[in-house]
């Protein structure tokens, strides 16, 4: 056995020193909480920046809650209203070295997403929540888009409230939707037939017209020629000294008076034939009627099966305008789903120039007068029911969408305009602009890297001894536990 020496006694000794240094210079984190009960869909997730933290709701309250590593200086995670967009179990960043980002929930299309990642105890990524990775793997599953994620400065936590401006949805209104909803799709399909039934009938007139403005253009050339004929015919015959000129030139015009005749009556009857045919432009105004049924027909069905999803409106301060949005559910090629934003109208928000703050109304569940309401408030001005207090919402709006108001529905009230981020495949994305919005910015991908493993050992990608952890080292580490081969651990810069 070998014996070691006092100088291999002094370094091992220093090595273990430095690693318990490292290790207590680690910030402590709690571990991920379950609630001590049963839990239900989550409704929503609040990021809180100052805590490092996210706690997912469901109806009834707090259900998981995890430690994060929100965005770093410059690269901060922005703060304000979201919705996931997007899930990908496996996901690699197309900005940052092809970094890996499992169990990937996106909530805007410019990269900023939940995704499991390693945890340093303070702010570390370049703008995307990590979450510790089994917490992340766990909780996968058990959300679906459209979840609302709230990133916010502080720690707010949702309140139960009430108001009169709330949706109150009608019983008799919610359980008719999905006849009504079956109906007027039928309606619309029987619409778009019809429609392209009226299109091709328009095409064959046109076709038809076409070919018959073509035979009469060429026979009131023929009879005009005719005519032309027997003109010439009668001059010669009149000119004629002799017998036999007078001959031939009377057979020359009953040959041109019998060709003109034939002509004549060629194109009388194809003039005729022609009055008889549908008449182009009746065939297009029936086109146009018909197309008018199937956009009214069609936006009459979508209405009606967006009526049975829940609806979240935003209303803007700052450009006085109250936006609704719907999921359709409808698949994009290149990944997520499609949200109907069909209405965007004025609102009217009383004394404008002051600030209201940002404020999420959320229906989290039915109850017997309606649905039960929560409030968070994550940018302080107004108190919420104060915000709400301010605003009215157009009487059609609530007529149109209030009826069948579902749980999961939303009302947000912010001094902020919708995020340039907000699109086709978004819900609503708002940030606030008095939080610092560094993680918006894209940038080209960088060779340096912090990584951490479970067990919060963190050490630096950079240029240092041959051991540098490569892309995907972190990965690979958490699903074979390997510990990296050089006995110290940095921490990151």
């Amino acid at each position: 056995m070998r014996r070691w020496g006092p100088a291999a006694i002094v370094t091992l000794a220093a090595v273990v020193a430095l690693t318990a240094l490292t290790a207590d210079a680690a910030p402590k984190q709690a571990p991920p909480q379950e609630a001590p009960r049963a839990a239900g869909e989550p409704i929503m997730a609040i990021v809180s920046i100052k805590a490092q933290q996210v706690v997912f709701y469901d109806a009834d309250g707090w259900i998981l809650r995890a430690p994060v590593s929100t965005g770093t200086k410059d690269r901060e995670t922005p703060a304000g209203v979201f919705a996931v967009v997007d899930k990908e179990v496996d996901h690699r960043s197309n900005m940052y070295d092809d970094a890996w980002m499992p169990h990937m929930q996106r909530i805007t299309w410019n990269g900023i997403a939940l995704h499991g990642g390693p945890l340093p105890g303070y702010a570390a990524s370049h703008g995307c929540v990590r979450m510790p990775f089994n917490f992340a793997n766990k909780l996968y599953d058990k959300t679906r888009i459209g979840m609302r994620v709230i990133i916010a400065p502080e720690d707010p936590v949702p309140v139960d409230f009430s108001h009169p401006a709330l949706l109150v949805p009608n019983a008799e209104a919610i359980a008719a939707a999905p006849a009504r909803a079956e109906t007027l799709a039928r309606e619309a399909a029987e619409a778009a037939k019809a429609a392209d039934e009226a299109k091709k009938s328009a095409a064959a007139v046109a076709r038809e017209t076409a070919s018959l403005t073509a035979s009469l253009r060429k026979l009131t050339s023929l009879k005009a020629r005719a005519n032309a004929e027997v003109a010439a015919a009668d001059k010669a015959l009149a000119a004629a000294k002799i017998d036999e000129a007078k001959q031939r030139a009377e057979e020359r015009r009953q040959k041109a008076v019998t060709r003109a005749a034939e002509a004549g009556k060629q194109f009388d009857t194809a003039t005729a034939d022609a009055k008889s045919k549908p008449d182009a432009a009746a065939a297009k105004e029936a086109v146009k009627a018909a197309e008018a049924r199937k956009t009214a027909s069609a936006k009459a069905a979508l209405d009606a099966k967006l009526a049975v999803v829940p609806v979240s409106i935003y209303i803007s301060r700052a450009t006085q305008k109250l936006y609704v949005r719907r999921n359709t559910h409808k698949r994009w090629p290149d990944g997520g789903e499609v949200f109907d934003f069909s209405i965007e109208v004025p609102v009217t928000i009383r004394n404008p120039d002051k600030r209201i703050g940002t404020h999420v109304f959320t229906a989290v569940a039915r109850k017997d007068t309606g649905l039960r309401w929560t409030a968070v408030t994550i940018d302080d001005a107004d108190d919420a029911k104060s915000a709400l207090d301010r605003i009215i919402i157009p009487q059609d709006v609530i007529d149109r969408i209030g009826p069948t108001a579902l749980p999961r529905s939303s009302i947000i009230v912010s001094d902020e305009p919708l995020s340039k981020e907000t699109n086709y495949r978004t819900e609503f994305v708002a940030v606030l602009s008095n939080q610092p919005q560094g993680g918006f910015i894209t940038r080209q991908p960088t060779n340096d890297a912090n990584f951490a493993s479970d067990d919060g050992f963190f050490f630096s990608r950079g240029n240092w001894n041959g051991n540098t952890p490569r892309r995907g080292d972190y990965q690979r580490d958490y699903y074979n536990r390997r510990v990296p081969p050089n006995p110290f651990f940095f921490f990151g810069r």
